[in-house]
C-alpha cells in the first residue's frame, strides 16, 4: 500500500455540499480525523487559497483540489465520488470524481513524484471509469496504489482497467511524457512538425503534469511530434538542446515563470494558464503551429523572461513592467546597503566615529605588522568602515544595474551598470540610480527587439547591445538629465538634513506612513531606498541621514509586531489561522521584516492598512523627534547596540505598536469582525464531524 491513501479518506456515492468550499472542507476533515493534518483551518485556508488561485476542476468531471501547508503532516490522498456532482470550473461541467491532495511543506521527493503520478492518472479515461464503478472505498484504494505502480491494478466491474505506473516510472518522478510524447504514427515524410513545450503552476503537484499529458495526447492525435518540460516539485529534466533547436513553435503552459526561458530565444511561441493545457490542449498546439507560419508572430526574446513576451500575450503593460524592474532593482541592492552598512557600523563599533574621518590615513599609513601612529583597534575599524563604504558606494550602481535587468533580462545589466556609475559621478544620487537603469533597460530592450541574421544575432546581448545601450543611458545623464538631479537631490538633502522640532516630526511621520502603507511594496520601498541610499554620506557632524534610517527602521518593524500585539489581545477578533501568523509575526518584526503584517493585509486590508499606516507614522515621528540613529540600514533589534538613544529607538517601535493594535481592533469592533470570524470557525469546526458520518 502507498500509505498515501487508505479506506477511510474514502467518500463513495455521497452528498458532500453544495459548492466547492463546502467538499474541500469536508475532505481536509478527513485528512485532519486520519490524523494527517494538525489543523482543520490551517489546511482549509490554504487549499481554498490555492483554488481561489486557478480552479481546479479538469474535462471528464474530475476535480483535483490540492495544496502545500504547515498543517500536513503526513502526504496524503482523500477522495470523494459526489452524488451530486459540484462545480469545480471545468468548462465540461461539474465535477463526480474529486481527489483533494495534501502535502507537507517539505513533502520529500518520492512522495511528489507519487502525487505527480496520480494527478497523470487521472488525465486516462480508462482509470477513471474504473473509479466510477468501484464498489467499496477498499477497491478505490486498490486502484489508486496500481496507478501508482505499487500494486496490482483492480479490474473493475465494466471491464475497465486502470492505467498502471511501473515503479520504475514512479522513481524517475512519472515524467515519461514530461520528457517526450508518446511513440506517435508517422506523419507523411517532409510534413511532421515539431514543438516543445513546458508545463508549470505554483504549487507543482497536480496541474504542471495533467497539463503535460493533455498537450501529448493532443499532438499524438494530431500527428505533431511534441516534447515537454514540466517544472514541477518532482524535479525536472531540461529539454534536449537539439529539440528545442529543431522545434517549429514553443507552447509555454505556466502561471509561474519559465525556468531558464533564454533557451527558446526566437522561437515562436504561445503562452497561457496552465490549466488551458489542460482545457483546450489541442487548441494550444494548433495556435503554436499557425504562430510558426506567421512571421510577425511573437518570439522569445534572448536572455530570458523579458517583460516583453508578458506584454506580447497580454499579461502585463508598461507601467507594471517598470514597477517590477525597480522593485527588482531595490531587492538586488538591498544586500549591497546591508552587507556595507552593517560593516560600517561594526568599524564604528570597534574605532569609534572618528573613524569615517581617518580611515583613508590608517590604511595609508599602517598596515597590520606596523600600526605605525595609530591603534589595532584603529586599524581594524578602519578596514571594516572602508570595505562597507566601498560596498555602499555600489548601491546606486546596483539599483541601476538590475532596474536594467528587469526590463531586458541580462542583456541590460551592463548598461545598467554604467548608467548607474554615472549617476554616482553626477551626484544624482538613488534618483539618477533609477531614471539611469530605466533609460539603460528600455534601450536594451528596443535593440534586442528586431529579428535580425545569426551571424548578428549571436552578437547583439554580449557586444552590441551593452554598448550601444551604455552609450544612449550614460551619454543622456552626463549631457542632459545628471545635472538637473543632482540639484534637485543636494537641495532635497540639504532640506532634510536642516529639519528640526516640528519639520523633523513631519518628516518621520511622512517616512513612517510610507513603510506601512504597503508592506514590502513600492511605496515601502521608496522610504526605505531613500533612507539607505543617504546613509553613506552620514558624518560625525551630519547625522541626519542616520537619523532618517533610524526612523525608517523603527516604523518597518512596527506593523508585524502591531498585528502580532492585537492578534494576542484581542482573539476573538481574529481567526485561528490568523493568531498562529501572529506568533511568527513577533519575530519577523523585531527583525524589520514588514511583510510579516502580509498575512493579516490580504484577510483584512481596509482595517488593516489604515493601522499600520497610523502606527508607523507615530513610530517615526518619536525616532526623528528623539534624534535616534542608525549607522546601520537592517537588523531591527538585534542591531541595538549600535544605535544612537537606544531607549527612544525602542519607545518609538513600542508606541507605534500599541498605535497599530488599538486601530486595527477598533476597526475590527465597528465592522462586526468579531460575529463574523466566530461564525467562519463554527462552520469549520463543523465540517469534521459532518464528514466523519458521510
Amino acid at each position: 500500500m502507498s500509505e498515501l491513501i487508505t479506506p477511510d479518506l474514502v467518500q463513495l456515492d455521497q452528498d458532500l455540499g453544495e459548492d466547492k468550499a463546502t467538499v474541500i472542507g469536508q475532505l481536509a476533515a478527513l485528512v485532519q480525523r486520519a490524523g494527517r493534518a494538525e489543523q482543520l483551518d490551517g489546511l482549509l485556508a490554504d487549499a481554498i487559497a490555492r483554488e481561489d488561485k486557478t480552479a481546479t476542476g479538469i474535462p471528464g468531471g474530475i476535480a483535483i483540489p490540492h495544496c502545500r501547508s504547515t498543517a500536513v503532516t503526513a502526504p496524503t490522498l482523500a477522495m470523494a465520488r459526489l452524488d451530486p456532482k459540484v462545480d469545480f470550473g471545468a468548462k465540461d461541467g461539474p465535477a463526480d470524481l474529486v481527489f483533494f491532495i495534501a502535502a507537507p511543506e517539505g513533502a520529500d521527493q518520492t512522495h511528489l513524484k507519487l502525487l505527480a503520478k496520480l494527478a497523470r492518472s487521472l488525465m486516462k479515461k480508462d482509470f477513471t471509469a474504473s473509479l466510477r464503478a468501484a464498489r467499496s472505498e477498499q477497491e478505490v484504494v486498490r486502484l489508486v496504489d496500481g496507478a501508482l505502480g505499487l500494486g496490482p491494478a483492480e479490474e473493475g466491474p465494466a471491464g475497465a482497467t486502470s492505467a498502471a505506473a511501473t515503479p520504475a516510472a514512479v522513481a524517475a518522478g512519472g515524467d515519461a511524457a514530461g520528457a517526450a510524447a508518446p511513440e506517435q504514427a508517422p506523419a507523411a515524410a517532409g510534413q511532421r512538425r515539431r514543438v516543445v513545450a513546458v508545463t508549470a503552476c505554483p504549487t507543482g503537484i497536480a496541474h504542471t503534469y495533467m497539463a503535460a499529458d493533455g498537450l501529448s495526447n493532443a499532438a499524438q492525435e494530431l500527428g505533431v511530434d511534441l516534447q515537454v518540460e514540466t517544472q514541477g516539485s518532482a524535479g525536472f529534466t531540461k529539454l534536449d538542446p537539439a529539440a528545442i533547436a529543431a522545434a517549429d513553435a514553443v507552447i509555454f503552459a505556466t502561471d509561474v515563470d519559465v525556468r531558464d526561458r533564454g533557451r527558446f530565444a526566437g522561437k515562436p511561441y504561445v503562452a497561457s494558464p496552465v490549466k488551458r493545457g489542460i482545457d483546450e490542449p489541442d487548441v494550444m498546439i494548433r495556435e503554436a503551429l499557425a504562430r510558426a507560419e506567421d512571421p510577425d508572430a511573437p518570439r522569445v526574446q534572448g536572455g530570458g523572461a523579458g517583460a516583453e513576451d508578458a506584454a506580447a500575450s497580454g499579461q502585463e503593460g508598461w507601467g507594471t513592467r517598470i514597477r517590477k524592474a525597480v522593485m527588482t532593482g531595490v531587492s538586488y541592492m538591498i544586500p549591497f546597503v546591508a552587507a556595507g552598512g552593517l560593516l560600517m557600523a561594526f568599524g564604528f563599533m570597534v574605532a569609534g566615529a572618528d573613524i569615517a574621518n581617518i580611515a583613508d590615513d590608517v590604511l595609508g599609513t599602517s598596515t597590520l605588522w606596523n600600526l605605525g601612529e595609530f591603534t589595532l583597534p584603529q586599524y581594524l575599524g578602519a578596514v571594516l568602515f572602508k570595505t562597507g563604504n566601498l560596498a555602499m558606494s555600489l548601491l546606486v550602481a546596483a539599483l541601476a544595474g538590475y532596474i536594467a535587468y528587469g526590463l531586458a533580462d541580462r542583456p541590460g545589466i551592463a548598461p545598467g551598470f554604467a548608467a548607474g556609475l554615472v549617476a554616482n559621478f553626477m551626484g544624482a544620487g538613488f534618483l539618477g540610480g533609477i531614471v539611469g537603469g530605466l533609460l539603460a533597460g528600455l534601450a536594451a530592450y528596443w535593440l534586442a527587439k528586431p529579428q535580425l541574421p545569426r551571424w548578428v544575432g549571436s552578437l547583439m546581448p554580449v557586444v552590441i547591445i551593452p554598448l550601444l545601450a551604455s552609450i544612449f543611458a550614460g551619454g543622456l545623464l552626463l549631457l542632459v538629465l545628471g545635472g538637473p538631479i543632482a540639484t534637485f537631490m543636494a537641495w532635497l538633502t540639504e532640506q532634510l538634513s536642516g529639519m528640526t522640532g516640528a519639520g523633523a516630526l513631519a518628516l518621520g511621520a511622512i517616512l513612517g506612513f510610507m513603510m506601512g502603507f504597503d508592506l514590502g511594496g513600492p511605496i515601502n520601498k521608496v522610504a526605505y531606498t531613500f533612507a539607505a541610499a543617504g546613509l553613506g554620506a552620514a558624518t560625525a557632524a551630519n547625522t541626519a541621514p542616520q537619523e532618517i534610517m533610524a526612523a525608517v527602521i523603527a516604523a518597518g518593524m512596527v506593523p508585524p509586531l502591531g498585528l502580532a500585539l492585537a492578534s494576542l489581545v484581542a482573539k476573538r477578533y481574529f481567526s485561528t489561522v490568523e493568531q498562529e501568523n501572529g506568533k511568527a509575526a513577533w519575530l519577523l518584526g523585531l527583525s524589520f521584516i514588514s511583510e510579516g503584517a502580509i498575512p493579516f493585509a490580504a484577510a483584512d486590508p481596509l482595517r488593516v492598512l489604515p493601522a499600520t499606516m497610523a502606527g508607523g507614522a507615530a513610530a517615526g515621528a518619536v525616532a526623528m523627534g528623539a534624534a535616534v540613529t542608525s549607522p546601520a540600514p537592517h537588523g531591527g533589534v538585534w542591531i541595538l547596540p549600535i544605535i544612537g538613544n537606544p531607549l527612544m529607538f525602542l519607545a518609538a517601535v513600542l508606541v507605534g505598536t500599541v498605535v497599530t493594535a488599538g486601530v486595527v481592533v477598533a476597526l475590527k469592533h465597528v465592522g462586526g469582525v468579531q460575529r463574523k470570524v466566530a461564525d467562519t470557525e463554527r462552520d469549520v469546526a463543523a465540517a469534521a464531524p459532518a464528514a466523519a458520518t458521510a
